[in-house]
């Protein structure tokens, strides 16, 4: 049972906002943990000596876990509570903090990420579902954004993290050695993870998961705390109702999904799970100093230049929340899309535009004398395109064992640097505002209460593994396809997943989550 009752409540009170930004902390260390690695894998490329499928897997190892774990976090989270699993994920993202950072070889460390992304799946279905679960309906899309939104904080937080750990370990009198730097790098995120366990301890149950499970009076109880007393006990009224229509009060598993009257929604769910990871946002997250540093510009610019993505992604994702549930999840979804379209197609292009002459200088700096006389008869030789070097190098012998291939690329490529900073920054923006937010929005209104944990953790379970392909796959992609046709690809992706949405997308906003039941049910007819 609840405390005392306080005399007011109100939509937008204090208390609902403080309990969905607790909830939503998840979200934080979820992006933290996520594009953490993007500051890491040139030093774990040089210290494993890795290839760019063992990088990728390096960077995906994480994703894979997570899948598995949006497979499994929803009927966990029927049977221990939405609280219950967000509590079980803080602990694991601490332990696999620690453990990245003291890993004593590459098994260890992927081992360790691995089980990070199993909290990091947990927070990813749960934090939503929950704020959704317990938000007004007049808010609902600014809170359960908030989980959008600390997830690119912490994305930014990472990215800032990096860039000045990096600044520390090259100081006159450097605080961190240089070759423990990327454990420091991997090591911090054990502080934001006892913070998210702490703030765990008085968030309260979602009062649809109560009802399920039978606690009528407590959810009653948390209902009007958050509504007021008259708009509580009628949400708590929709909710019995909304129970004792279907055929059984329990929550429903995987199989339900394939009854008729939940066809167009899973469909719509689908689409915007594919698309949202299939533009190749992880890619770029989680990549973004080694795309700038394919561009030419440095390792330091680089990282600097990734800061900068955090950044604006920050920015452009309060601009979702400040008008989600004023103009509505269609026309910000509809627009995002087509600037993820435009700026990818930009960035093929200027990567297609782009000519590659490997100097004497660079062959002359490469370490190993055998690798240096091969590349000999290339130095002065101008290439057209990336992939006609890439071919070249392949040719003398010369793999990516280590980054070499890579390091060549990106000091013999002359490309327009501003246009590559503006593609990537546009694109990022463009997520930011529409389809990174909105997906979770849309994830947790769309579903019946009863269906609505074995749902999302389905089609979590898609975005994820779409995520998964997507993160081992780019230095692959980068290396066998290039740049220019990489980018393509996922522009592509983007007008396909528009022209889908634009038929079959409905407006969610305003409407309770036992309104759009109904509503969405009768399309499905």
């Amino acid at each position: 049972m609840m405390a005392e009752q306080p005399r007011t409540a109100n939509a937008g009170g204090s208390y609902i906002w403080l309990t969905s930004l607790s909830a939503a902390l998840g979200g934080f260390l979820m992006g933290f943990d996520a594009s953490v690695i993007s500051g890491v894998v040139g030093f774990i490329e040089d210290e494993f000596n890795l290839n760019e499928i063992q990088l990728g897997w390096a960077v995906a190892s994480l994703t894979l876990t997570s899948t598995l774990a949006m497979l499994g976090a929803g009927p966990l989270s029927n049977r221990f509570g939405r609280v219950g699993v967000l509590r079980a994920a803080a602990m694991l993202f601490f332990v696999s903090a620690i453990g990245c950072a003291f890993a004593p070889g590459y098994f260890f460390l992927v081992a360790a990420r691995m089980l990070g992304g199993f909290a990091v799946g947990a927070a990813l279905i749960v934090a939503p579902m929950y704020i959704a679960e317990v938000a007004p309906a007049a808010i609902r899309g600014r809170l359960v954004s908030l989980n959008q939104l600390n997830i690119v904080i912490g994305i930014s937080a990472a990215f800032f993290s990096n860039y000045l750990l990096l600044q520390l370990s090259q100081a006159e009198n450097p605080l961190i050695a240089p070759e423990s730097l990327w454990r420091w790098m991997l090591g911090v995120e054990a502080l934001p993870a006892v913070l998210y366990l702490f703030a765990l301890q008085w968030v309260p149950e979602s009062p649809r998961w109560l009802q399920l499970r039978g606690g009528s009076d407590d959810a009653l109880n948390i209902l009007v705390r958050i509504n007021g007393s008259e708009a509580g006990k009628r949400e708590h009224e929709a909710i019995q109702a909304s129970l004792a229509a279907e055929e059984s009060g329990a929550p429903a598993g995987f199989a339900e999904l394939l009854r008729p009257h939940l066809r167009l929604v899973l469909l719509i769910a689908l689409t915007i799970g594919i698309v949202q990871q299939a533009t190749g946002i992880n890619a770029v997250f989680f990549y973004a100093p080694m795309i700038f540093e394919q561009s030419g510009i440095g390792n330091d610019a680089a990282f600097l230049q990734a800061v900068l993505v955090g950044l604006v992604n920050l920015l452009f994702t309060i601009v979702a929340i400040l008008f989600i549930d004023r103009l509505g999840r269609k026309p910000l979804l509809f627009a995002g899309l087509a600037g993820i379209a435009f700026f990818m197609l930009l960035l093929s292009w200027t990567f297609n535009q782009a000519t590659y002459e490997l100097s004497e200088e660079s062959v002359a700096a490469v370490a190993d004398a055998d690798s240096r006389t091969a590349l000999e008869p290339l130095a002065g030789r101008q290439f057209d395109s990336e992939n006609a070097l890439r071919a070249a190098l392949a040719g003398a012998g010369i793999g990516d064992a280590g980054g070499l291939e890579s390091d060549l690329v990106a000091q013999a490529i002359e490309v327009n640097t501003t246009m590559v900073l503006t593609g990537i920054l546009g694109f990022v923006a463009c997520f930011a505002f529409s389809v990174g937010p909105i997906m979770w929005v849309l994830f947790a209104e769309l579903f019946p209460n009863y269906v609505r944990a074995a749902a999302i953790s389905f089609v979590g379970l898609v975005n994820s593994s779409i995520s998964f392909l997507v993160q081992m796959l780019f230095p692959w992609e980068l290396a066998a396809l290039g740049s220019s046709l990489t980018f393509l690809v996922y522009g592509i992706v983007a007008v396909a997943g528009l022209a889908m949405l634009i038929r079959i997308m409905p407006e969610t906003r305003g409407k309770s989550l036992e309104e759009l039941e109904q509503e969405l049910a009768s399309r499905s007819g």
